[in-house]
């Protein structure tokens, strides 16, 4: 149902790749919020996907490949988006995250270093890079609301999430930086979003991942929270309704964050199991 949260704004969503994406559901959330969007994602992510699918369902959305590593497509992006746009941005969606080193099972301790800055690059500083751009182009408008989504491996020890959790890390410590200076100078405000396990591409590549889901909903009060929940947090996130809400780390794991056991996993330590 929509409530037009987001009519008469615009924004650029990263990292729709199909329809198990989060950002697959925020962009289709977004354009029934009354939002124009730009799609854009990495050229070789591209192929692999289906996301001229979704611009088609998001009104002949325009899609812009970029390498969200390379300054010189960001740069690209965003004066194609306010090109398109007739004027500046509203909200972005960051939802970008790869690494080698897990999909090629290396250890965490046995990491491939070239694969590790690459896992960096990817999965963080990208998000640096965007918002260096987008300050450089003032590309964004005043009050405009950025989301990269995240993970609480950044927090907490996953030992198959690899050096993801690192990147995650970094992505968080970024936000509160950006947050912060670009809070400042223009009133944008930066957050991460930090999701259940989710079947997505991405996150399917991760070792033990069906297992992690399942515990996740055993430990979660609410039970996981699904992608298209996430992308209506996001939404939110986006819209007016949370004007002052910048730098934060926003768990939506359906309190999975805050709880040390539940009564379904202890059953299992039961002397009565068997």
């Amino acid at each position: 149902m929509s409530n037009n949260l987001l009519k008469g704004k615009k924004g650029i969503v990263f990292g729709a790749l199909n329809d198990q994406s989060i950002a697959w559901f925020v962009a289709e959330q977004a354009y029934a919020q009354g939002a124009e969007i730009v799609l854009t994602n990495a050229p070789v992510a591209m192929r692999m996907g289906a996301i001229n699918e979704l611009a088609a369902k998001c009104g002949n959305a325009p899609v812009i490949p970029a390498d969200a590593t390379s300054l010189e497509d960001l740069e690209k992006l965003f004066t194609g988006a306010m090109e398109h746009f007739g004027g500046k941005i509203d909200f972005v969606l960051h939802s970008i995250g790869m690494s080698p080193n897990v999909r090629k099972g290396k250890h965490y301790t046995d990491v491939n270093y070239q694969w590790y800055q690459q896992t960096m690059d990817v999965s963080a500083i990208s998000l640096h890079k965007t918002l260096a751009t987008a300050m450089k182009l003032n590309a964004l408008n005043e009050w405009s609301s950025v989301v990269a989504l995240t993970y609480i491996a950044a927090q907490r020890i996953f030992p198959d999430y690899g050096d993801m959790a690192d990147a995650k890390s970094l992505l968080e410590s970024i936000t509160r930086g950006f947050g912060f200076h670009y809070g400042t100078a223009n009133k944008v405000r930066v957050n991460t979003v930090s999701q259940s396990p989710t079947v997505t591409t991405a996150g399917s590549g991760v070792k033990g991942f069906d297992e992690f889901i399942s515990y996740a909903e055993e430990m979660s009060p609410l039970g996981n929270a699904g992608a298209i929940d996430c992308a209506n947090y996001c939404i939110a996130l986006f819209s007016d309704l949370c004007k002052y809400v910048t730098m934060q780390n926003l768990f939506h794991d359906g309190g999975f964050s805050n709880t040390g056991v539940s009564h379904s996993v202890m059953s299992r330590f039961s002397p009565d199991q068997e």
